[in-house]
């Protein structure tokens, strides 16, 4: 579909893809379609932030974001920004920024990364031609498959993940092409179906915001808000979060998200930890995306290691957020945090930690050795939805 063309119906439109990826949804949009330009970040954001609340259909009031691509809770109301990395970078074939959108106060928020949104691009990439590394090897047979790695470099924490996925040849004008190949059999919950794996693989994910795997150089912090005192673990893997006992604000494992979000007096008290918190990873408290608080518990059954319940901009999470669960698995295996109490004995020596979350179960691969945190991975999964133009308000 050329760039040029958009219906005549259409006054003002971009050409975007909508994908899910994992857990979430979101719009991605290639650098080069933005309908502005600029010449210092400040005015990046100034045009990219009404311009996505815009097609995501923020701000509002209701909270259901029917006049966009948005679906009214935070999981839904995200968008990614891609370009290809610099010809000859050693590290990365692509460059992606995540941008949350606030659902109805319409703020942009690129303050911390998305894991689930991740796993799109680098299948978004590989169709659309941008990985230059695979340009330059032989072409690929007609209904060859095979495993590719397409190196990110996410813009938010300047980290590299290695996205790993099944790609196929077919015919793209005359010649055999690869790209990526969403049928499979792997399942995650919370995603309905089956679909092929992509692995999402984080390389030295310590210190992502903060530029420390334990900013505070502590494994428990004593957070004292005006109600109370708490003590929680403030740990930066692949993106912020702040893990405490739920059993320590009298809240169970067995309770819903949506009874959580009925307890206005807890979440509120909830906001005043992770805002204290915040400031005291030396991030600003004003970022609702990051750091992310999370409730921790033990293993609820034999079949997992530990259970959590997160908060994603003052809202409990339905699931939990893909870099949460890296986190997550990571400060499992950071001998004194409170993950690290409460998690099971045998997961310490595992590779993968199983997280019990409102919607099932994740597998998390963590590899820590002497406290340094030197890979994350987890599975998930990637659909494209549409492809096309979707009009935004000047």
């Amino acid at each position: 579909m050329s760039t040029s063309y958009i219906p005549r119906h259409i006054e003002n439109g971009l050409l975007a893809s909508f994908w899910r990826g994992g857990t979430s949804k979101g719009v991605f949009i290639h650098e080069h379609a933005l309908p502005f330009t600029w010449t210092s970040q400040t005015e990046y954001k100034d045009g990219l932030g009404p311009l996505l609340a815009s097609i995501l259909g923020s701000p509002d009031p209701y909270g259901r974001q029917l006049n966009g691509l948005g679906g009214g809770i935070s999981s839904l109301s995200k968008a990614v920004i891609y370009r290809p990395a610099p010809e000859h970078d050693p590290e990365a074939d692509v460059e992606y920024t995540f941008v949350q959108i606030g659902i109805r106060d319409g703020k942009f928020d690129t303050s911390g990364n998305c894991g689930n949104l991740t796993s799109v691009v680098g299948p978004l990439a590989l169709n659309q031609g941008l990985v230059r590394t695979l340009a330059r090897e032989a072409r690929p047979q007609p209904g060859e498959t095979q495993q590719l790695t397409v190196r990110l470099r996410n813009l938010n924490t300047s980290k590299i993940i290695w996205a790993i996925f099944t790609a196929k040849a077919s015919e793209h004008s005359g010649s055999p092409a690869w790209s990526f190949e969403p049928r499979g059999a792997y399942s995650m919950d919370g995603v309905s179906g089956t679909a092929s794996k992509v692995l999402l693989r984080f390389t030295n994910p310590g210190g992502a915001k903060t530029g420390k795997t334990l900013p505070t150089g502590n494994v428990v912090d004593s957070i004292t808000t005006s109600s109370d005192t708490i003590n929680a673990s403030l740990v930066d893997v692949a993106n912020p979060g702040i893990f405490i006992d739920g059993r320590d604000v009298g809240w169970v494992p067995s309770a819903t998200p949506a009874e959580l979000n009925a307890n206005t007096g807890l979440m509120a008290r909830l906001d005043q930890i992770r805002r204290r918190g915040t400031e005291m990873m030396g991030l600003d408290p004003e970022d609702a995306a990051v750091p992310k608080i999370v409730l921790v518990y033990p293993p609820a059954s034999d079949e997992v290691d530990i259970t959590c319940q997160a908060l994603s901009m003052q809202s409990a999470h339905k699931a939990v957020p893909g870099t949460l669960a890296l986190n997550l698995a990571a400060a499992c295996k950071i001998p004194g945090t409170i993950p690290y109490q409460l998690a099971r004995e045998s997961s310490k020596e595992k590779q993968t930690v199983v997280i019990s979350h409102p919607s099932g179960k994740a597998d998390v691969g963590a590899t820590v050795k002497n406290g340094v945190v030197e890979s994350v991975e987890l599975g998930r999964t990637a659909r494209c939805l549409m492809e096309g133009f979707v009009p935004y308000e000047p």
